[in-house]
């Protein structure tokens, strides 16, 4: 493997937006912006609006569209429209 070519593999901190939890993984992605962790160490942190922590397919929460309403303007506004 060649040297100094790869991109730093080190511990960061992801702050999920949505549901206000953070977790402590590695990554290549960096940041200015630090935080102390519960192990005493400080940390760059990266904010994100959605993880799996917040995610509806991982929570399990899922999020109600009115579809049979947008269906009805649809319709109402295209009634007749194409037709000869």
């Amino acid at each position: 493997m060649k040297q100094n070519i790869h991109p730093k593999y080190e511990a960061i901190v992801f702050n999920d937006l949505a549901s206000d939890t953070k977790f402590l993984t590695r990554s290549t992605a960096t940041s200015k912006k630090t935080i102390e962790w519960e192990d005493g160490n400080t940390y760059p942190i990266i904010d994100v609006e959605i993880s799996s922590e917040s995610h509806p397919f991982y929570t399990g929460k899922q999020r109600i569209m009115d579809s049979a309403g947008r269906v009805e303007r649809f319709n109402a506004r295209f009634e007749g429209f194409g037709k000869k």
